[in-house]
């Protein structure tokens, strides 16, 4: 069942769930307004999550897309993210294949997605990735905000410091804002998956090589999750990538209508 939930500054919003034979997954859709009715005309853009993060935590970013590129926007919460059901279990090294291979096809599937631009913020950039290669009858161009390509000594550094910080109560009880009783499991499967010793050697070489679609790769300079190479890794040797100056790790937060525009400006 679709509900309407707003209708602001021309960008009509919609929340629904979609049932998986996993559970069901939370999706919310913003669709810019032309003419009194929503404009559906080009491919919509699929929004993949970071690994803390969730619909909701995309904040007021997918309104902005859609109102600057006049495109259908979509977002869902992972399972066991958000206002998705819990993961019944652990994930694995190849968790992030998985969403984009396995996952994603059959998601598209149920919600009636039949071609779709992939833009993902960090991990959910490293599954856009995936996506790209793995869906290219389907997805039509790339764009990754801030995405991981390997582990760096970067990454762990900065993973090491947000579980530090997620040990005060009160830090903790903001994630909780967000994914309520899953909060725990959340942070614990970021945290024991990028600082576990068999994950320390996964990249997306191979994927990568394998894209095919345009692609736009936007890094921050002071990322503190991940080097220039990160992105360099990702568009290679066709694709197009922008290093954004004394800009970090959440890029579509800090400066949410410079993301839509670079993003609109390459579509």
């Amino acid at each position: 069942m679709s509900v309407t939930v707003g209708n602001h500054s021309g960008v009509q919003e919609e929340e629904f769930f979609v049932q998986m034979s996993e559970g069901q997954i939370f999706v919310k859709t913003w669709s810019p307004i032309c003419a009194g009715t929503p404009d559906k005309s080009d491919s919509p853009i699929l929004l993949l999550h970071e690994s803390l993060g969730c619909v909701a935590l995309w904040k007021n970013f997918p309104a902005q897309l859609a109102s600057v590129t006049s495109r259908r926007v979509i977002a869902y919460d992972r399972l066991g993210f958000g206002r998705s059901d819990p993961h019944p279990g652990t994930i694995d090294r190849s968790f992030v294949f998985q969403e984009g291979h396995e996952f994603l096809p059959a998601f598209c599937a149920r919600a009636g997605i039949s071609r779709f631009v992939a833009c993902g913020h960090s991990v959910g950039g490293s599954m856009a990735v995936t996506a790209a290669a793995c869906l290219p009858q389907i997805c039509e161009a790339l764009i990754t905000l801030s995405a991981l390509s390997f582990v760096e000594e970067r990454t762990i550094q900065g993973v090491e410091t947000a579980r530090r910080i997620f040990q005060n109560p009160l830090s903790f009880e903001k994630l909780e804002r967000y994914h309520g009783t899953k909060a725990r499991w959340v942070l614990d499967s970021w945290v024991n998956t990028w600082l576990s010793p068999e994950f320390s050697t996964w990249d997306l070489n191979a994927v990568a090589a394998a894209v095919c679609c345009p692609i736009l790769a936007l890094h921050g300079e002071f990322d503190e999750y991940g080097s220039i190479a990160q992105a360099k890794r990702i568009v290679r040797q066709s694709g197009r990538l922008k290093v954004l100056p004394q800009m970090g790790h959440m890029l579509h937060r800090d400066n949410p209508e410079l993301i839509a525009e670079l993003i609109a400006e390459f579509l």
